[in-house]
């Protein structure tokens, strides 16, 4: 994968996953089909793939430095 399209990717999912973490987006969306017994387990889910977002974004930037200083 190219250090831009990585990056792209842990941008565009860091975004993603902290809208749903941190607003009503999904909680609205998931009431609205009648789904909304599984609110309670959302944080089990969007947590740890908020880290994994971030966590690529971070290696990405680096990778991205690591090429321009070579």
């Amino acid at each position: 994968m190219t250090n831009n399209k990585l990056l792209a990717t842990g941008i565009i999912g860091t975004v993603i996953a902290a809208l749903c973490c941190f607003t009503t987006v999904l909680v609205v969306l998931l009431g609205a089909v009648g789904l909304s017994a599984i609110v309670g387990y959302l944080d089990i889910v969007l947590l740890p793939a908020l880290a994994i977002f971030i966590g690529i974004t971070i290696y990405a930037v680096w990778r991205k430095t690591k090429a321009q200083a070579s």
